[in-house]
């Protein structure tokens, strides 16, 4: 892992070479792991990646993202882990998935904008 710069630095997700959540990883994996033999695989693992960054994020076509990585996929994504059972926890997904339904849940899209926003070194635009 490289050590952070302290420059601060701009990227751009864009919204139009992905349409789902593996291709969101690839987006994600070609901007921030140029230099690296892994690739983000996980939404922890996106989280993790972007303690080393410093600046601005502009994510492109977050409208198309959204709809994207929106209910649909999100359903689909809690299922498949329900589906596979250990080593998630299928109580607490399941708990995740009602409060989806009830559209009361976050979708994915919503998800990784937390993550992004939890990030108090970096400045999320959604364009």
């Amino acid at each position: 892992m490289e050590k952070e710069n302290s420059t601060p630095k701009m990227t751009v997700i864009n919204g139009r070479h992905f349409s789902d959540l593996e291709g969101f990883y690839e987006e994600i994996s070609r901007l921030f792991m140029k230099d690296e033999d892994w690739k983000v695989g996980t939404l922890d693992g996106f989280d993790d990646i972007l303690y080393g960054f410093q600046g601005e994020i502009t994510w492109k076509d977050a409208r198309k993202s959204r709809e994207d990585l929106g209910f649909d996929l999100t359903k689909e994504f809690y299922e498949n882990k329900i589906r596979q059972g250990k080593p998630f926890n299928v109580a607490l997904i399941r708990q995740k998935l009602d409060e989806l339904t009830a559209r009361k849940g976050q979708t994915l899209f919503e998800i990784v904008v937390e993550i992004i926003q939890s990030h108090q070194k970096i400045t999320l635009i959604l364009d």
